[in-house]
């Protein structure tokens, strides 16, 4: 069954070569060309991935991914018309899986469509995947945190944390390697994968994410600490 991709983007001339180039790599395709139209669109579809631009009539891209993120996972990716960084911070922080900036070539465009399908693929795959034997720690305790591997669920004091599918997978990768310094370049290739087209910056932001949420004092972090000129330690 071809996977479904849903284009929100106003200008005409771009959403239809989108369409056109998209539909002929047998993608099934919808598109839309403002925000509301885009939150009505993805609720009715629930597209494997969105491509979503920032500047839109209605309500801006930030709005629409803030507002999807909430209700699913599906993947986003971003197009923005500038190449400005506090464009690509607030599209991660609001729960965009990755950008793009204007002008880009079809070419581009492709590899970080295929790039997110497949991490959708796998990732369904592997939540499908019945356990050939259960975990040899159900839960792991660091004090007041507690990771539920079970049902992936944190809770801190008792009480349950709502992360985001990806700053899970982040905390779970920090526990397993608690006391070890970790680069930027090796927690990217191991949890976001050797074919992400990002940069290290994508793991600051969810580093910040993940410590607001753990920590008492996101300003003075004692969980995940960082190692000036190196990288990030899990303290526990």
């Amino acid at each position: 069954m071809a996977e479904t991709i849903l284009i929100v983007e106003d200008e005409l001339s771009l959403q239809e070569t989108l369409a056109y180039n998209l539909k002929k790599e047998g993608y099934t395709v919808e598109t839309v060309g403002d925000g509301r139209s885009a939150l009505e669109a993805a609720r009715r579809l629930k597209p494997d991935l969105i491509v979503l631009d920032i500047m839109l009539p209605e309500m801006d891209g930030f709005e629409v991914a803030r507002i999807l993120r909430k209700e699913m996972s599906t993947a986003i990716l971003m197009l923005t018309a500038r190449d400005d960084e506090i464009d690509r911070v607030v599209g991660l922080e609001v729960g965009a899986d990755d950008y793009l900036t204007k002008p880009f070539s079809m070419r581009e465009l492709m590899a970080r469509v295929k790039s997110q399908l497949r991490r959708a693929r796998l990732l369904r795959e592997e939540m499908g995947r019945p356990e050939a034997s259960p975990p040899r720690h159900e839960t792991l305790n660091f004090e007041s945190l507690i990771v539920n591997l079970t049902r992936r669920e944190v809770t801190l004091d008792g009480i349950p944390l709502q992360l985001k599918p990806k700053e899970y997978e982040l905390l779970l990768f920090f526990a397993e390697h608690k006391g070890q310094m970790l680069s930027r370049e090796f927690i990217l290739e191991r949890v976001w994968g050797w074919d992400f087209i990002g940069d290290s910056r994508t793991v600051d932001v969810h580093i910040r994410w993940l410590r607001q949420k753990i920590e008492k004092d996101s300003a003075n972090p004692v969980r995940i600490v960082t190692v000036r000129g190196g990288g990030y330690r899990f303290e526990g």
